[in-house]
């Protein structure tokens, strides 16, 4: 099943009466349960797809559609509500509340939820658990080391239990040995879980991790072909 597509997405920023394309004529699915790599140098376009495909920017032209329902079908409103149900975010600067406690960065998402705050604390536990961190939850965040705070990064994301995560330069911050924990983490949930998987990077090592690899630069799709010979995580290296 195809969970998201788009076809012919450009996007266009106007600044000072000065146009600038970041995105031309952008054309690829992504099916449930897939692991797929979006892999290019910097300025390639890779951080304005991401923000278009986890819905927090929309395109210029061209149609996204998500789990069958195109986004301009969406409200912005309902946007909110499918970014915090439905999609994880893993950012390379891992984003956590660095005087707040593992658990209380996993919970973040699930205020916005409309959730019950009774069942709060097992689904943030069952995150933690999926990332290997139970011994650190009451811990500060400030406290950990990068690997930690990117699997707190990644528990967080989870919590919800949503379909599709986007994982940013999840490695760009860390030695090789969190790097290959990191990897470890993101493929267990591939492989064991079933939740799709989307990886920006610009690191070929990383991205060999993947199922398939789509580079794009200048704003266009260069490439887009199969792993023929998958890395896991044993094989990690800086």
């Amino acid at each position: 099943m195809v969970l998201l597509d788009i076809k012919n997405v450009g996007k266009t920023y106007m600044s000072e009466g000065v146009e600038t394309v970041a995105l031309e004529d952008i054309s690829f699915s992504v099916k449930e349960g897939e692991f797929v790599a979006i892999m290019g140098p910097s300025g390639s376009g890779k951080s304005t797809l991401l923000h278009i495909l986890g819905f927090l920017d929309r395109p210029s032209s061209g149609t996204y559609t998500f789990d069958g329902r195109g986004i301009d079908e969406y409200s912005d409103e309902e946007l909110a509500i499918l970014r915090n149900r439905k999609i994880g975010f893993v950012f390379q600067s891992f984003h956590l509340l660095s005087r707040t406690t593992v658990i209380d960065n996993v919970k973040l998402p699930l205020v916005y939820s409309g959730i019950k705050e009774t069942e709060w604390e097992k689904m943030a536990m069952d995150a933690i658990k999926a990332v290997g961190l139970e011994h650190r939850a009451f811990h500060d965040s400030a406290k950990l080391s990068g690997g930690e705070k990117q699997r707190v990064a990644i528990a967080r994301a989870l919590v919800n239990g949503p379909r599709i995560v986007f994982a940013d330069e999840p490695t760009g911050n860390l030695d090789s040995k969190s790097g290959k924990i990191i990897m470890e983490a993101l493929q267990k949930l591939n492989d064991e879980d079933g939740i799709t998987i989307v990886l920006i990077t610009h690191e070929t090592y990383t991205a060999e991790h993947a199922e398939r690899i789509i580079h794009i630069k200048d704003g266009v799709v260069e490439s887009d072909e199969k792993v023929s010979d998958r890395k896991r995580a044993d094989d990690f290296i800086k």
